[in-house]
């Protein structure tokens, strides 16, 4: 008699049976094996930097767009922790309306962190209009209220996650997984940087942390290291160790570095690729040259002292914020690319993360950088740069339209619909774009995801986000990859 069939074959902890995983097991191997052979032959080193062949000079080195464009320089003010939309810039009167009810049961959502859900609350602070264009702003900024006409308020974005770490990759580098190019990198390997004394990606934390999934928010990916984001400290040295030891003159570190280029040069003539060493090359040569430029743009004596009023450098809550907006001016001027500011540093409260209290917590961050947004929008424009410069505010996504509890006037996060908004180099003023449902919930009306926010930064900056790509691993990568689209109406 034929022995019955096991009808519940054995799963192992890797939830397969014996034969999927040995199967599975073989298949990994062979494909292993692939990758080395394609290697050895010179197939991912080759074909990875192939754009990087083609470009004469330093890859920092100034480059065409891909057409015209009025911006040339890019700052890109991160409000880390999520502001919330129907606080600031998506005035929602219908929440006053329906106060004290529930989202309606319709409304699906993911409760991020599982936190106590509450009624629907309206704005804490009034709305008021600005400018011409009458564009209703929080009284959180009543000083940039008085750029409303520089302003392109988008406020049907969405994203892919609602928590922060994930959602702060995203925003940076147009996916929640880690070990992409960011939107700077991009940026620079796209177009240069006009200053070969200065990186063309800077990053300015705040006091208080960085964002908590860290470097890979403004890191180069899979590209050269040369491109990913400078750390920069707003007082004193700007960065660590850049400075060489006292007892070596400029002229022997000058003959240490020639030699040490010299002999990695010979030894990159005989390896195929070894990009991470050309990229060392570079870095190293950028480092010597930073010594004197970096540490005169983050010194603030020579600027007047009416400047350094007006963003309030010198006294609180304005200081800190201030002063990295007039760096983000001077290197700008400078030809620095890519600017990057974090309002707001390590978790909960010291972000914008306002679980605890809406009031308390964007009254206290938007203290800190409305009158330093207002100083550096009326600066640039005062010096004829604001036309040449992109200025980004954005978080990493909104907060919920409801409390979080009974006498818990704090908001969950929100992926679904927030705002953000841009002003400066190729953007038309005065306008807003797209809309969130009646309690501010979901984007509903002209949805914009992050990738479409990428395509139209890139885009103003005269960059197409479909040409601009990179070869890594057998495929053309971009920083929007397949998706994206321009914003076109409001540009200019």
């Amino acid at each position: 008699m034929p022995k019955k069939q096991n009808q519940h074959p054995i799963l192992y902890p890797c939830g397969q049976t014996r034969r999927e995983f040995t199967w599975e097991m073989g298949g990994g191997f062979a494909g292993t094996a692939l990758t080395w052979l394609l290697a050895q032959e010179g197939f991912f080193s080759s074909n990875a930097h192939a754009e990087e062949k083609k470009r004469p000079g330093s890859p920092l080195s100034p480059r065409k767009p891909h057409f015209a464009a009025k911006a040339k320089s890019c700052i890109f003010l991160m409000m880390n922790g999520g502001p919330s939309q129907v606080d600031t810039f998506d005035y929602k009167p219908e929440l006053r309306k329906y106060a004290g009810q529930s989202l309606p049961p319709d409304k699906k959502f993911i409760n991020s962190g599982g936190r106590k859900m509450g009624f629907l609350t309206p704005n804490w602070r009034p709305f008021k209009p600005g400018g011409k264009s009458g564009l209703l702003v929080s009284d959180y900024f009543p000083r940039v209220r008085e750029h409303a006409d520089k302003l392109a308020v988008i406020k049907s974005c969405h994203t892919d996650s609602h928590a922060h770490g994930s959602a702060l990759v995203a925003m940076n580098t147009g996916s929640t997984f880690i070990g992409r190019p960011s939107l700077g990198s991009w940026m620079v390997y796209g177009m240069g940087t006009e200053n070969q004394n200065l990186p063309g990606y800077v990053v300015m934390m705040d006091k208080r942390g960085g964002p908590i999934s860290g470097q890979p928010n403004y890191s180069a990916g899979f590209m050269p290291s040369t491109y990913q984001g400078t750390l920069f400290r707003p007082s004193g040295n700007p960065i660590l160790d850049l400075e060489g030891p006292g007892y070596m003159q400029q002229a022997s570190q000058r003959e240490q570095l020639d030699l040490l280029a010299r002999l990695n040069r010979e030894h990159l003539k005989k390896r195929s690729g070894g990009s991470d060493l050309a990229a060392r090359i570079d870095s190293y040569e950028l480092a010597y040259r930073m010594q004197a430029e970096a540490p005169k743009t983050v010194d603030l004596t020579g600027e007047k002292k009416k400047t350094l009023e007006a963003y309030g450098v010198g006294r609180k809550p304005t200081d800190e914020f201030g002063r990295n907006c007039l760096i983000a001016r001077r290197l700008v001027e400078r030809g620095v690319r890519f600017v990057q500011l974090y309002s707001g540093g390590g978790h909960l409260e010291e972000t914008w993360d306002a679980h605890e209290s809406i009031e308390k917590n964007h009254g206290r961050h938007g203290a800190e950088i409305d009158q330093p947004i207002d100083a550096l929008l009326t600066d640039l424009e005062q010096r004829g740069l604001l036309e040449s410069t992109l200025v980004v505010w954005a978080g990493e996504f909104g907060r919920m339209p409801f409390s979080e509890g009974k006498n818990a006037p704090g908001r969950n996060h929100n992926p679904y619909g927030f705002t953000i908004w841009m002003a400066g180099g190729g953007v038309k003023g005065g306008v807003d774009y797209g809309e969130t449902d009646d309690f501010g919930f979901e984007a509903v009306t002209d949805r914009v995801h992050l990738h479409d926010i990428h395509a139209t930064i890139l885009h103003l900056m005269g960059l197409d986000h479909e040409l601009l790509s990179y070869f890594h691993q057998g495929r053309k990568e971009s920083l929007t990859d397949v998706h994206g689209r321009v914003i076109r109406d409001i540009c200019s």
